[in-house]
């Protein structure tokens, strides 16, 4: 039988975090093993805003939402704040925050309004000329 190597992640006496860290749970057990956001796998854009839905299902005891949804509906209860925002505020990866937001945007528990996509936005050079426009007035 071969001995662990000091302070190696399988010595007994060794931890690879601090008691500072506080509680350590993976992403993948926040997610159920998901990467995709709900089975249609919509994506979440990092600037996309997300609003508590007022007609929102009473969410007190739904027993399908974990503790990290419940502080994303908390999070969104004060104002809208973008898919980034959340991430930072619940202290989580986006691509958690992504994926659990996706159940709640099954669930009928929030709204996303996405960004414009560039190619929808006008043209610079016609905003331009706009303005040289009403400058000339």
């Amino acid at each position: 039988m071969t001995e662990n190597p000091p302070g190696d992640l399988h010595d007994e006496g060794s931890q690879w975090y601090d008691g500072e860290a506080g509680p350590l749970v993976r992403p993948y057990a926040m997610t159920g093993g998901r990467t995709q956001p709900g089975p249609t796998g919509v994506p979440f854009d990092l600037i996309a805003l997300v609003t508590l839905d007022p007609a929102a299902p009473g969410m007190d005891g739904d027993s399908a939402l974990g503790p990290e949804h419940r502080a994303l509906i908390e999070l969104c209860r004060t104002e809208t704040q973008s898919v980034a925002e959340l991430a930072a505020d619940a202290d989580l990866p986006v691509g958690v925050v992504r994926v659990l937001l996706g159940d709640l945007l099954e669930l009928g528990c929030v709204t996303v309004s996405r960004p414009v996509p560039p190619a929808h936005l006008p043209d610079e050079r016609i905003l331009r000329e706009v303005i040289e426009g009403l400058r000339a007035l």
